[in-house]
């Protein structure tokens, strides 16, 4: 049962992981043949590029290779961790890890690859704009703020009983 299991967080990892990419390689491609990616959907909602070297929403960014690497280097071990974690959850916590993965080992292909992640929603309200992210960002995002709101609900009901 726990195979299966673990088979089905890898599919979820793997789908997550190809979403990313074909939405990065489509935003990539708008950009070598147009040389800009800038425009807008609707009022709130823009597609812009920009090269992320920080960590997730442009945290942390530098120029410095160092501090490239050591960030590189901490998102490695954080996905070891994540993988024990994924294995030893239960079962609705899988769902959430293999999401944080998918989108943790989409931006790490990139780091390694392009040396940067590329990013590029851009979600803004009258002139106020969020840090620009990407699809694996969203996955991550998603995953954390589940699995914080399951501790959270987890423990409140043991706390009642």
């Amino acid at each position: 049962m726990i195979k299966k299991q673990l088979i089905s967080n890898f599919l979820i990892i793997i789908f997550i992981f190809f979403i990313d990419r074909i939405s990065k390689i489509y935003i990539l491609n708008i950009a070598e043949t147009e040389g800009i990616v800038d425009f807008t959907i609707n009022s709130f909602l823009n597609i812009i590029l920009v090269w992320n070297s920080g960590i997730g929403f442009g945290l942390f960014q530098s120029d410095q290779a160092f501090i490239y690497n050591l960030i590189t280097t901490l998102i490695i071990i954080i996905n070891i961790v994540i993988i024990y974690l994924l294995i030893y959850a239960e079962n609705a916590q899988r769902i959430f890890f293999s999401m944080i993965l998918g989108g943790s080992i989409g931006n790490l292909y990139d780091r390694i690859y392009y040396s940067a992640v590329p990013d590029f929603i851009d979600i803004n309200y009258n002139g106020y704009h969020w840090f620009v992210f990407n699809v694996a960002d969203i996955f991550i995002s998603i995953g954390i703020i589940v699995l914080i709101l399951f501790e959270i609900f987890k423990n409140k009901i043991k706390n009642e009983n």
